[in-house]
């Protein structure tokens, strides 16, 4: 079925084709470890690859490729290939193409355990790391050194919504023979295309709203064919497959993607702007308001700003920590992507991990509050956040 032409939604809901086994309505769940042969002949000829078939859920399974079809499809690349988690996902897709004496730029703005396994698991295998503000295209291009493979970023990026120009740092990459590697979490594949954009490599930890439920742990990455090979190579040798079972669950999650990131979308540009407007609050942090220094390019290569974004309390980080403690219907969580809305605290939370250093080079305040906007009515949470805010 040709569908490059339709719309996200329609390609959501059939890219993975109509032919399902048995003529399930819903792609099954190959709860399977292993796949049986018809001979020995047919074994042989599927381990030398004569033949295609299944041979072992590590290396390959009907559920996976299903929903690895549609995300490829929504993500307008060659393939897609899925793994156990949103780590997993970015370990492979740099590790594919770096070894031992290159170097790696990296975004100085991202999520807590990426910097910790960019600069210090990485380092292990002697990959030199670099971390700097990549909205700042002056310092990408000091930064790039001869042996330089891969240029990694988060746009947005968390929890400080700091945008990255993709195209023009694709592009100084290009020039150099390294690739861009973009971690679109924030933005999904409903908003931000970054293939479309000259990008390599577009990856996403699925654990947020590709899912959308808050039930699974997950990610993927999509590329052109010749590099997909070489990244699912890199997850059958290091067997950071994700479970049929979480496929399925993320490939019910991703049908409604659309409709979801739309009404968060649409409910946290409501809430941003009442946390703007609050005196107790002294700087919110989203590339949605128009006086945020990333919406100029937010708004030349995103089609909505999704529904994550960070505020800072005038009180300091008392404040922001006590502003916490008078929430009901938000759920005191870390993660985002789900349908209910979230909120924490960054500085204790998910980047407590990070260097003093590096948390300060970020802008990442102790003040900072992250919130994820969810699917109930923004007056609700509006009136929620007021409340909280009369206590501080």
């Amino acid at each position: 079925m040709a569908l490059s032409s339709k719309g996200f939604m329609t390609r959501a809901l059939h890219a993975e084709g109509h032919h399902k086994p048995f003529n399930a309505h819903n792609m099954p769940i190959f709860q399977t470890s292993t796949f049986y042969f018809d001979s020995p002949e047919h074994g042989a000829d599927l381990f030398s690859g004569k033949q295609q078939g299944h041979i072992y859920t590590r290396i390959g399974n009907p559920t996976v490729e299903a929903y690895e079809r549609v995300v490829s499809s929504l993500e307008g690349g060659d393939e897609a290939v899925a793994f156990s988690s949103g780590l997993a996902v970015i370990y492979a897709s740099i590790m594919s193409f770096a070894e031992q004496g290159d170097h790696v730029i990296s975004g100085d703005t991202l999520y807590g355990p990426s910097i910790h396994l960019i600069g210090d698991v990485m380092a292990r295998s002697g990959i030199e790391s670099t971390f700097i503000d990549t909205s700042d295209l002056e310092a990408v291009k000091r930064s790039i050194r001869p042996n330089t493979k891969v240029v990694f970023l988060e746009t947005p990026a968390n929890p400080t919504c700091r945008i990255t120009d993709i195209r023009a740092v694709s592009e100084l990459a290009h020039a150099n023979g390294a690739i861009g590697v973009v971690d679109g979490t924030f933005a999904t594949p409903r908003f931000q295309l970054p293939l479309e954009l000259g990008a390599d490599i577009s990856l996403h930890s699925t654990t947020k709203f590709i899912n959308g439920h808050g039930d699974i742990v997950g990610g993927i990455a999509t590329a052109s064919e010749d590099r997909a090979k070489v990244i699912r190579k890199f997850r059958t040798d290091t067997g950071a497959c994700v479970s049929p079972m979480d496929a399925f669950l993320s490939l019910r999650g991703v049908r409604t993607l659309g409709i979801r990131m739309e009404r968060q979308n649409a409910n946290a540009l409501v809430i941003a702007k009442f946390l703007g407007s609050h005196p107790k609050v002294s700087r919110v942090y989203y590339h949605g308001l128009p006086n945020d220094p990333g919406y100029g390019v937010a708004m030349k290569q995103m089609s909505g700003f999704g529904c994550t974004f960070s505020f800072d309390m005038a009180g300091g980080y008392d404040a922001a920590k006590d502003l916490l403690k008078g929430v009901e219907i938000m759920t005191l969580a870390v993660s985002l992507g789900t349908v209910d809305t979230l909120i924490q605290h960054p500085a204790s939370m998910t980047h407590a991990s990070v260097p003093p250093e590096i948390m300060k080079q970020q802008g990442l305040t102790p003040e900072m509050v992250r919130i994820h906007v969810g699917l109930e009515e923004p007056e609700d949470i509006i009136a929620e956040l007021s409340k909280a805010f009369e206590a501080v």
